[in-house]
């Protein structure tokens, strides 16, 4: 229940466990709605032999969220939990249906554990388990309990995480590495394929075929106490006053003498010459950043590069040429979509970087070249500090390729390192100062039912960021448009009252924003804008419900 508890922060509309009671047998008790509803329901549960036990909180996607359809699933003889989505559910189903089995739910996840115990009913249970993942299509991290097998937990893996903590007299399963983290720091992490073998003492881990493969053990980069709250009201609170910390752990590592040098993480001086355009596939916040970086690799240094959204890319057969960068952002390194660009990438022969944040995470291990941000566990579902150093990173990044492609020199790229490294951590810091003015100003817009956000250049991509920030924390409609291109459609939506907030934090083009704030302010719209530098901010100021102003914030890092 501490694991569930841990993962919490992940989502779920439903819980449960599957256990031993201490006859032998095995039943699984389960409930629709927070955790705590499990736990009253266990509260008077004296006959549990809790030495071997697995289980879940569920997000549904197949079925309602309701008792029936709460994990775990199967009957009497095995008990299965799983996270991911089998494609082919309803043909397993048909198939079951045919065989004589009935089913009680509406998951896609009962098709796989009746699988399962059909596959297994005859032969040995390895080969069995790999039969039925055989006609498996889709996703699945599987935890698995037989009722003759008392002490052992059977676990796969297929495009969705799963780790095996490796503890003192005890092994766990879990999706996250938080949740082992109360327990133990080493683990396994499992490849696509895996099946394991766990019981207290030992783990097997066995391939397809049914040979026996060896996973090296990993240790995670943080402990409970940094996965823990430290006094903030919430996580999201607390991750956004650890962003300075974060930002010099990630970038201060990645400077020798004043300039930024990647070449010890593998990436050559030679090989980054001769890329002629760098694709930056990412998902989600990811992809934001991704935006952002792009628009550094062009203005600093000079190579062609874009964003692209990895559900998109694909499925879409694209171009990719040998000497093409593809960089690939994760806060995880186990975004599915995410991974399958990667593949695509590799499968084509072009060069792969991971930018990721776990350790030996699936797009760690699989990139020809990986940098990692230290940023810590980030258990808030709303990504913040995860964003800021993906954003640091890129731009540092940047400054190396712009500084070995010649593209800028080296007494600029001293002063991009240096404001970068001195006096993003200390604006970040003064900004968080001022939070009783951020608090204000969402005291004006808490109320509203729609909210548009504004910028041009680099300020467009941290206004699709800012937008997607506000739906998932406020659920209120939101939109972020290139202000350029408010009037093309986009004005109409403006009405009196209407929140807009502007982003202005590049300098060379503020006389084109002050021009798109004019527009939404004639049409009624209440304007919140936040801007740097000290250029054209008493006409922002004028104009504006709220202006939130950083004067003396260098350009180079204001978004």
């Amino acid at each position: 229940l501490g694991g569930l508890h841990a993962l919490e922060y992940r989502g779920y509309d439903s819980s449960g466990i599957a256990f031993f009671e201490k006859n032998g047998q095995l039943r699984s008790v389960k409930s629709a709605g927070k955790i705590a509803c499990l736990e009253n329901k266990l509260a008077n549960e004296e006959n549990v032999n809790t030495r071997c036990v697995i289980g879940h909180t569920r997000w549904a996607t197949h079925g309602a969220p309701t008792d029936v359809n709460s994990h775990p699933h199967g009957n009497g003889r095995l008990m299965l939990v799983h996270n991911g989505i089998i494609e082919n559910c309803r043909e397993l189903k048909l198939e079951l249906e045919g065989a004589g089995y009935a089913f009680q739910s509406d998951t896609d996840t009962e098709a796989a554990a009746l699988l399962i115990d059909s596959c297994t009913r005859e032969g040995d249970r390895l080969s069995g388990i790999n039969r039925a993942l055989g006609k498996i299509r889709g996703s699945y991290a599987f935890g698995i309990l037989f009722a003759d097998e008392p002490g052992v937990i059977w676990a796969a893996r297929q495009d969705s995480p799963l780790i095996v903590g490796l503890g003192e007299n005890e092994n766990l399963i879990a999706s996250d590495v938080t949740a082992i983290l109360a327990y133990t720091r080493r683990y396994l992490a499992l490849e696509n394929g895996d099946v394991a073998k766990i019981t207290r003492d030992a783990v097997t881990v066995y391939r397809p075929d049914g040979s026996e493969v060896k996973r090296e053990p990993q240790t995670a980069l943080w402990d409970l106490a940094a996965a823990m709250r430290g006094g903030h009201a919430h996580f999201m609170h607390k991750e956004i006053y650890e962003e300075p910390d974060a930002v010099k752990k990630t970038l201060f590592p990645r400077i020798s003498d004043g300039l930024p040098d990647f070449s010890p993480e593998g990436l050559s001086p030679d090989a980054i010459r001769s890329v002629r355009s760098v694709r930056i596939v990412a998902c989600g916040t990811a992809y934001h950043a991704g935006l952002a970086g792009a628009a550094v690799l062009e203005r600093v240094a000079r190579v062609r590069a874009y964003a692209e959204i990895a559900s998109e890319f694909r499925y879409r057969n694209p171009v990719i040429e040998p000497d093409e960068l593809v960089i690939l952002i994760s806060q995880s390194g186990e975004t599915a979509d995410t991974i399958a660009a990667l593949r695509l990438a590799k499968a084509a022969g072009a060069f792969t970087l991971g930018i990721v944040n776990t350790v030996g995470s699936t797009v760690a291990r699989e990139s020809d070249a990986v940098l990692y941000t230290y940023a810590g566990p980030e258990i808030a579902v709303a990504s913040t500090k995860a964003y800021t150093v993906q954003t640091a990173l890129m731009t540092l990044f940047g400054i190396w390729v712009g500084y070995i492609r010649g593209s800028v020199s080296e007494t600029v790229a001293r002063g991009y390192v240096s404001d970068l490294t001195s006096a993003l951590p200390n604006e970040i810091k003064k900004i968080l100062a001022r939070e009783k003015e951020l608090k204000a100003i969402a005291a004006y817009v808490a109320e509203k039912n729609d909210m548009f956000f504004i910028g041009r250049l680099f300020d467009a991509s941290l206004a699709a960021e800012a937008s997607l920030k506000l739906k998932e924390i406020s659920y209120i409609h939101s939109e972020a448009y290139a202000a350029g291109e408010l009037k093309h459609g986009t004005i109409s939506l403006i009405e009196p009252g209407t929140p807009v907030v502007a982003l202005s934090c590049e300098g060379g083009i503020r006389e084109k924003m002050v021009g798109n704030m004019k527009e939404v302010v004639a049409r009624g719209a209440n304007l919140y804008v936040f801007a740097a530098g000290k250029d054209g901010v008493t006409e922002l100021s004028e104009m504006a419900k709220v202006a939130f102003l950083c004067p003396d914030c260098p350009e180079t890092i204001a978004p």
